[in-house]
C-alpha cells in the first residue's frame, strides 16, 4: 500500500509512482460534471503537482458504468463548462473520447483507445477513495489495472487498502458536490464560490438546473 501526504516533496512522489523513461505521464480525472465544481479542480490539481504529472484531462462520461444512472444536462453544456473551468490552468485539460464514443463509458475502453492513440503516455486513472472498494466490480479490472495505474484521493470513512495497486493521495477536501450544486440551483440559492465564476455566469445565461 502506498500513501502519499500532500505534505511530502515531489522526490518521494516520484519514487512512489516509478521513473518513467519516455512519454508524459497523463492524470485522469472521470465524472459525470454535471455541473463541474471547485472539489473537483482542487483535486485535479492538486494529484498532478503532488504526483508530478505533466497534465491533468477530465474526462466527461457519456453514460457511467458503475452507478444507477442519473440524469444529466446535454453533454455539449458539461463539456462548455468543463472548457470555462479549466482554461486559466494550462496544466488541466479535457478528454472526449467517452462524449465521442458515446454509449456506456467502461474505462477498460477508453484506456485501450488512448494508449492506442498516444502509446508513448503513462496513464493515471483518479478515483475518490469511496470507489476504491467497488474496483474488482469494474468490467475488465483484472486487464486494466495492467494498462493505467491507478490513484485513490482518501476520503474520510472510506478505508485506505485494496488489494490492486493504488497510489493514495492526501488532497484538501471540501464539502461540495454536483448534487449540492443543483440543490442550490433548484431553491434559488447562491453557487459562488463552489464553481468558477465563468461557470457560474454560463449555467445563468443558459437556464440551467432550473
Amino acid at each position: 500500500m502506498n500513501k502519499v501526504g500532500y505534505q511530502d516533496n515531489v522526490k518521494t512522489l516520484t519514487q512512489i509512482i516509478g521513473h518513467r523513461e519516455r512519454g508524459h505521464n497523463i492524470g485522469l480525472l472521470g465524472g459525470t460534471f454535471n455541473p463541474v465544481h471547485t472539489g473537483h479542480l482542487i483535486i485535479a490539481d492538486q494529484v498532478r503537482s503532488q504526483l508530478g504529472l505533466d497534465q491533468v484531462l477530465l474526462m466527461p462520461d457519456a453514460i457511467p458504468p458503475h452507478v444507477d444512472r442519473k440524469h444529466a444536462i446535454d453533454a455539449s453544456h458539461r463539456v462548455n463548462m468543463l472548457r470555462l473551468a479549466t482554461e486559466d490552468n494550462a496544466k488541466l485539460g479535457l478528454e472526449l473520447s467517452e462524449i465521442l464514443r458515446g454509449g456506456k463509458s467502461f474505462s477498460y475502453d477508453t484506456i485501450k483507445e488512448l494508449t492506442h492513440r498516444f502509446p508513448n503516455n503513462n496513464y493515471y486513472f483518479i478515483i475518490g477513495g469511496d470507489m476504491v472498494e467497488y474496483l474488482p466490480k469494474w468490467y475488465r479490472i483484472n486487464d486494466l489495472i495492467k494498462m493505467v495505474q491507478f490513484v485513490a484521493v482518501r476520503r474520510n470513512g472510506y478505508p485506505f487498502t485494496s488489494k490492486y495497486p493504488v497510489v493514495w493521495v492526501d488532497v484538501p477536501m471540501i464539502d461540495v458536490s454536483s448534487t449540492l450544486i443543483r440543490s442550490k440551483l433548484h431553491q434559488v440559492q447562491s453557487i459562488r464560490y463552489l464553481v468558477p465564476t465563468a461557470v457560474d455566469n454560463y449555467i445563468k445565461e443558459n437556464h440551467l438546473y432550473e
